[in-house]
C-alpha cells in the first residue's frame, strides 16, 4: 500500500464541529482551500494509495518520520507566489530539503495584476525560485494553474512546467455538467454571490451587491474567511475584517439580518447547497468552481492573475471586476456566459491533469480506482455540520452548542494553567526557556511568566499559553 502525505487543513472524512474548526481554523483563513485539497485528496485515493492530510502548518522538524512514513508527499497550494506567502513558502522549501521522497505540486499560481506584470513579485523571486528547485528535484514537473505563473517560471529559466489549472474542477473526474435551467434569471431566481473584502470595499462588488440584494428575493451571500465565519457564528468583530460594513457577514448587514448569508466548514454541505441555485458570480475563484461542480452556471470577476489565468485555462465566464457597472444586474452576466466551451474541454484538460500525475508516480481513482465511488459512500455515511449562519436568534439549541464550546474551553485553558504553574515552581531550567524578544534572558522571561500566572487567569492565558 502506498501512502500519500497530503497537505491540507483537515481530511474530507473530518466532520468537526463548527465551534471546533473555527477554533482551530482548519481551512487555513479560507474554506476555498479544502474545494481543492478534498479534490486531491478523492483524486489520490485508490485501492492501492492510503492518502493522509497533515494539517495545514509546516513542521519541518517532522522531514525524517515522513521520509519513513510515507511515499510521496503532495502539496497543493493556490497562489503560493505572492509576497505575503513568502515566509511559509520558505518554510515548506525547508521542509522539502529535508525530504527524501518525491514531492509533487499539483497546481500552483503566482499573484499579480490583470495585466500580469510580474514586477511586484521580484522581492520574492529568490523565495520562489528556491522552492521550484527543491520541487524540481524531488519530481518530473511541476504542474501551475494557467498561463502567467507558466511564463513566469519559464522566465527564470525552469522548463519542467505544466499547465494543468486546479485540481477543485476534476473532483468528479472528466465529467462536468454545467447548463442553465432557465432562459433568464427573474425575481424567483436563486441566485449566489461570493466575493473578498477589498473586492467589497474597494473594487466595486459593494454596490452590485445592494442592487442584486434589492432585485432577487432569494439572493444568498457566501463568505469564505474564518473572519466572516466567526462574524456569524459569534458575531465577532474583532478581526480587522470586521470593519467593513459593506461585507454581508457583517451584523449591521440587512443580509446578516434576513439570514441570506453562509459560510461552509466542508466542501460537500457547499456544493450539495449550491446544486439548488441558478446562478453564482462574484469574485471568488473557488467559490464559483464550486457552483461548476455543483452543476450550477457561474461567472467569475476577475480582480487578479490567479483568477484571470485560471478562467482562461477552464473556459469559464469572466469579467475584469475593474469594469463594473454598479448597477450591474446578474441576469446579464447570466445571458452572457456561454458554458459550451468549459465542458467541452473538460475531458481534454482532465487528460492532461491526470498525464501529470502519471510522470510524477501518481496513480489516480478515475483510472485505477473506483471513480470515487467508495470515497462518496463513505462522505455520505458522515454528518457535517450545516453552513455557518448569521447567529440571530436566542433558541437554547443554538446557545446550548456554543456555550458547552465556550464551557470545555474554559476548563481546558484552567487545566494548562494550572500545569504552567507548578512547571514555573520548578524554575526555568525545567521549562527550557528560550531567551525572549530583543535578546531578554530565559530567566528574565520566566520572571515574566511567574508574575502574569500571578494575575487572574484571563489575563495570565493572554499574557502566555493561549
Amino acid at each position: 500500500m502506498k501512502r500519500i502525505l497530503l497537505r491540507s487543513g483537515k481530511s474530507p472524512y473530518d466532520a468537526v464541529p463548527v465551534e471546533e474548526a473555527l477554533h482551530q481554523d482548519v481551512f487555513a483563513t479560507n474554506s476555498g482551500n479544502l474545494i481543492f485539497s478534498d479534490a486531491a485528496h478523492k483524486i489520490l485515493e485508490t485501492p492501492r494509495t492510503e492518502v493522509v492530510s497533515n494539517g495545514i502548518r509546516t513542521d519541518v522538524a517532522a522531514a525524517g518520520r515522513i521520509n519513513e512514513e510515507f511515499d510521496a508527499f503532495v502539496v497543493p497550494l493556490a497562489n503560493a507566489f505572492r509576497p505575503s506567502f513568502e515566509a511559509q513558502l520558505r518554510r515548506l522549501t525547508r521542509l522539502i530539503r529535508k525530504l527524501k521522497i518525491p514531492v509533487i505540486v499539483p497546481g500552483i499560481g503566482a499573484q499579480t495584476g490583470l495585466s500580469y506584470n510580474p514586477a511586484r513579485l521580484k522581492p520574492i523571486e529568490p523565495a520562489v525560485r528556491e522552492f521550484v528547485s527543491a520541487v524540481l528535484d524531488r519530481s518530473a514537473s511541476i504542474g501551475v494553474r494557467g498561463e502567467f505563473t507558466e511564463k513566469y517560471l519559464r522566465d527564470m529559466g525552469f522548463s519542467d512546467v505544466e499547465v494543468i489549472g486546479c485540481p477543485s474542477l476534476f473532483m468528479y473526474g472528466d465529467r462536468l455538467d454545467v447548463r442553465k435551467r432557465a432562459d433568464a434569471l427573474g425575481p424567483e431566481s436563486r441566485i449566489a454571490v461570493n466575493g473578498s473584502h477589498s473586492a467589497m470595499r474597494t473594487q466595486g462588488l459593494g454596490p452590485v451587491v445592494r442592487n442584486a440584494h434589492a432585485r432577487y428575493p432569494h439572493l444568498r451571500f457566501i463568505g469564505q474567511n474564518l473572519s466572516d465565519a466567526r462574524q456569524l457564528h459569534w458575531r465577532d468583530l474583532s478581526d480587522p475584517n470586521g470593519a467593513v460594513t459593506e461585507m454581508p457577514t457583517h451584523p449591521d448587514h440587512p443580509m446578516f439580518r434576513e439570514d441570506k448569508v453562509r459560510v461552509y466548514i466542508d466542501p460537500v454541505t457547499w456544493i450539495d447547497d449550491l446544486r439548488d441555485f441558478d446562478f453564482s458570480f462574484g469574485s471568488r475563484i473557488h467559490g464559483n468552481i464550486a457552483a461548476l461542480i455543483a452543476g450550477t452556471p457561474a461567472t467569475v470577476l476577475c480582480g487578479d492573475s490567479r483568477t484571470l489565468e485560471l478562467c482562461r485555462y477552464f473556459d469559464i465566464p469572466h469579467r475584469p471586476i475593474t469594469k463594473l457597472p454598479a448597477d450591474l444586474n446578474p441576469a446579464q452576466l447570466y445571458a452572457d456566459a456561454d458554458f459550451g466551451p468549459l465542458v467541452r474541454g473538460h475531458r481534454e484538460r482532465f487528460e492532461r491533469f491526470t498525464g501529470f500525475l502519471t510522470r510524477n508516480g501518481l496513480e489516480n481513482t478515475f483510472t485505477h480506482g473506483d471513480g470515487g465511488a467508495a470515497h462518496e459512500e463513505r462522505m455520505r455515511s458522515l454528518a457535517f455540520p450545516p453552513g455557518v449562519r448569521p447567529w440571530n436568534d436566542a433558541d437554547i439549541a443554538s446557545l446550548t452548542t456554543r456555550f458547552g464550546f465556550l464551557q470545555s474551553r474554559i476548563t481546558e485553558l484552567s487545566t494548562e494553567n494550572v500545569q504552567l504553574k507548578r512547571e514555573l515552581v520548578r524554575g526555568p531550567k525545567a521549562l527550557k526557556l528560550t531567551p525572549g524578544p530583543a535578546g531578554t534572558s530565559g530567566r528574565s522571561v520566566y520572571r515574566m511568566a511567574r508574575r502574569a500566572v500571578g494575575r487572574p487567569l484571563r489575563k495570565a492565558l493572554q499574557s502566555g499559553r493561549q
